[in-house]
């Protein structure tokens, strides 16, 4: 079964929307390992700051199912599609991984993977030794070498419950 890693992003009723999204994913698809939660600005527009973390399960599910599931528990929390991409929001899933898929069509790995400390900050304290698809490099050594002062995180407590990952 591949390692699916999920980010998970909320900026609107941030600390409930995130604890909410992660029942939902334990529900769906079991036993969850948890990054710590980060506070971050918002990247491209003003606006309140961002929870974010990243989830990681295993799975026999198809990347399209995954994909549909994680789209339901969005709009079960009040996600409004259709508008800028860079806008606030109750909950954004996002499928960073798929086991080893490089898949260009459905954008896996996800690029903002290299782009985003809110993003890479997480999965490299999860999956550090994991190595990214495309370059080879682990998301240890990819944090290492991100110049992390251009974009800040705070860490954050957010009460995930007990199968939380390192941190």
């Amino acid at each position: 079964m591949p390692k699916v890693f999920v980010s998970i992003g909320s900026n609107i009723d941030p600390a409930d929307n995130v604890r909410s999204a992660v029942a939902a994913l334990r529900h769906r698809f079991g036993h969850l390992e948890l990054s710590s939660v980060y506070e971050s600005e918002p990247v491209g527009f003003d606006g309140a700051r961002f929870y974010n973390l990243v989830a990681a399960f295993e799975t026999n599910l198809s990347l399209v199912d995954i994909n549909r599931r994680l789209r339901q528990i969005e709009d079960a929390h009040g996600r409004v599609r259709g508008g800028d991409k860079f806008d606030s929001r109750t909950l954004d899933l996002d499928v960073l991984l798929f086991g080893s898929l490089v898949d260009h069509v459905r954008g896996i790995p996800r690029h903002e993977i290299d782009e985003y400390a809110f993003v890479l900050k997480p999965l490299a304290e999860i999956a550090g030794d994991v190595n990214h698809p495309k370059t080879g490099h682990s998301f240890k050594t990819m944090w290492e070498r991100f110049p992390a002062a251009s974009q800040r995180l705070w860490r954050v407590e957010a009460g995930l419950g007990k199968d939380r990952g390192v941190g």
